[in-house]
């Protein structure tokens, strides 16, 4: 921090020391009474400040709620823009380019080439495969792939939001990923794959190349989507039926999410079912070349959609500003109790000798060009970062379902059936909830004034996630009862059980439940509470919980062999309910918030010196 700004709060600070203790006045304890009775009335007489920015009735509009219509109201989601749709069908299909290529992942790395089959390592009448490198090698090659893809986001999020925006760092990441499939595409061709050290190499870079523009495309599809529709206030309307209901815009982005994660799972399931046949009738090298064509469509549609799209620019300087605003605010507020510095953090004045109303415009530091809403904002965002905290144990049950579950069916009677072929439980689940959780469960649950918040909706994801693992610990546990090589299936020259793999319905119905609750609710989250110029970076802060997972997951690859397997999935339940367990002690209280948050005054801080004094 500079020198200057040290000194204006030093003497902000002496200021407020001079200034007598002020009385509470009727008006002050009126306002507080009638907007903020949940929250404590401190002896200062104030309106809490994080609520300041979100009493002005005047910036409300006039068909905004009152405090009895948001108690007796039935909130209702708003109309989806058209535009919100081709930005899903590009999204659908990235999805069946990628889920398509990495399906058949495991069966390149970890099966050797079917002695029945071709030299492509298609087995018709068998296992298909092709470099032979055993399930260690899978696992830890696809945790990577997935790691990997989950840390770019953060680097696609900050060039979008500070340089590019959102669009054009999409156009670049499906160039970039474009070129990393065709190098998937060579490392299957048959000749390459004669030469499994080499093959596994040029994988290997085509992995990375291709999870860069992934991550540079995932951290910015989702905010373009919902930011096609933009309206952000609570109003009352009139319905048809005469019914009076507040039209809410957190619901709309709800069901955007909703159906942007359907198509979503619409790619990935055409994709991998397709592919997985590719693989077994022709060779992998067909698996990655039609994921390829598929994904061509991505830059045709968004170029020629390009101008119906609502497209933020980017705002330059943003980040750097809230990492300030954070160091300012925990200026004395360090401790070496780290209880007493957390309650610090938490102290409901943290943010407000970041504001530019603390200083008198004399004292106040040159880089504070934004106003005290934006404050509110990154307050906001903090905050919903912390809420992603506990993802990475939700994360390593669903990451299962990428390597190790498909190994498994691998041990399981299939009739025919290819083991990467049952994985698809999981988008066809999704795809009969969606509109169930939307069309069904969701407004009936409102209608009873049983308020499902995010917060709720993510912490039944947990319980689900560990549900499907307890499932899956389950059958391995009568897999290694009942198969003929007991607690080695994997290497076994008798390879399936008498155990039907359909079995595996559960873990899958279950982990696509999880989905619902806990990854649709995640990208709503941080969308709707990330400030508005830093929406891409915030989303990528979500993504990167998954590479955190897969990190967690590295360390227990050497879980991920027989006769471990059972210890595997049972860790991954505990860990789940941990989690669960700890999301909702730490963020009940956030919980409590939530409509506040989401009614912060917008900001007039633009970014990038467009504002140089908004207040």
């Amino acid at each position: 921090m500079s020198t200057g700004a040290s000194a204006a709060i030093d003497h902000v600070d002496a200021a407020k020391a001079e200034v007598p203790e002020p009385q509470i006045y009727e008006d002050d304890k009126k306002l507080h009474d009638e907007k903020f009775s949940h929250v404590p009335l401190e002896k200062t007489g104030s309106v809490p400040p994080v609520y300041a920015s979100s009493t002005d009735e005047s910036e409300l509009g006039p068909d905004h709620p009152t405090e009895e219509e948001m108690h007796t109201l039935r909130r209702v989601p708003g109309k989806v823009p058209w535009a919100a749709y081709t930005i899903a069908f590009v999204e659908l299909c990235e999805r069946f380019s990628y889920y398509g290529t990495t399906a058949v992942f495991v069966n390149f790395i970890q099966r050797p080439l079917p002695a029945n089959g071709n030299k492509a390592g298609a087995g018709k009448e068998g296992q298909s495969g092709a470099l032979d490198y055993g399930q260690r090698a899978s696992t830890g090659l696809t945790t990577f792939n997935s790691f990997w893809s989950y840390v770019m986001p953060l680097v696609g999020g900050y060039i979008a939001d500070e340089y590019l925006g959102r669009y054009n760092t999409i156009l670049c990441s499906i160039a970039i990923a474009l070129v990393g499939h065709c190098i998937l595409i060579v490392s299957a061709i048959p000749s390459v794959i004669a030469n499994p050290s080499g093959a596994l190499g040029c994988f290997s870079v085509g992995l990375i190349i291709m999870g860069i523009g992934t991550g540079g495309f995932k951290a910015n599809i989702s905010p373009l989507v919902a930011e096609q529709y933009k309206e952000t206030k609570l109003r009352v309307q009139t319905l048809s039926s005469g019914e009076r209901v507040i039209m809410d815009p957190r619901l709309t982005v709800s069901r955007i999410y909703m159906y942007f994660y359907m198509m979503i799972n619409i790619g990935s399931l055409v994709g991998q079912i397709g592919m997985v046949y590719a693989e077994k009738y022709v060779g992998f090298w067909l698996s990655y070349l039609l994921p390829t064509i598929m994904f061509l469509f991505c830059p045709m549609v968004m170029i020629a959609c390009r101008n119906q799209y609502n497209r933020t620019p980017p705002t330059g300087s943003v980040t750097a500003k809230a990492v300030k605003i954070l160091g300012v605010s925990m200026k004395g507020r360090w401790s070496v109790n780290p209880m007493q510095t957390y309650r610090n953090m938490h102290a409901e004045d943290f943010w407000d000798r970041a504001k530019p109303s603390s200083y008198s415009e004399a004292d106040r530091p040159t880089w504070m060009t934004f106003d005290d809403e934006w404050v509110d904002q990154v307050r906001r965002g903090f905050k919903a970062c912390g809420v992603f905290l506990w993802y990475p144990l939700y994360w390593l049950a669903y990451n299962q379902m990428l390597g190790n579950l498909t190994s498994q069916a691998a041990t399981m009677k299939l009739n025919g059936i290819p083991n990467d072929i049952i994985t698809n439980l999981n988008p066809i689940s999704l795809i009969i909830f969606i509109p169930i959780f939307d069309r069904l469960i969701y407004p009936v649950l409102r209608k009873m004034k049983i308020n499902f918040t995010p917060i709720k909706r993510i912490c039944g994801g947990f319980v689900a996630g560990c549900l499907s693992m307890i499932w899956t610990c389950v059958v391995q546990y009568y897999i290694y009862q009942r198969h003929p090589c007991k607690k080695y299936p994997n290497t076994c020259e008798t390879p399936e059980s008498d155990l039907n793999v359909w079995i595996q319905t559960g873990s899958y119905v279950l982990i696509g439940m999880s989905e619902i609750f806990a990854s649709i609710t995640g990208l709503e989250y941080a969308f709707t509470k990330a400030p508005t110029n830093m929406r891409s970076l915030v989303v990528a802060i979500f993504f990167f919980m998954t590479a955190i997972s897969n990190a967690i997951g590295q360390a227990m690859v050497a879980l991920s062999e027989d006769p471990l397997l059972v210890w595997n999935y049972g860790v991954t339940a505990v860990l789940a309910a941990i989690g669960g367990v700890g999301f909702w002690l730490h963020n009940r209280s956030l919980d409590k918030e939530e409509d506040k948050l989401n009614e912060l005054k917008d900001t007039k801080f633009v970014g990038r010196g467009k504002e140089e004094n908004p207040a």
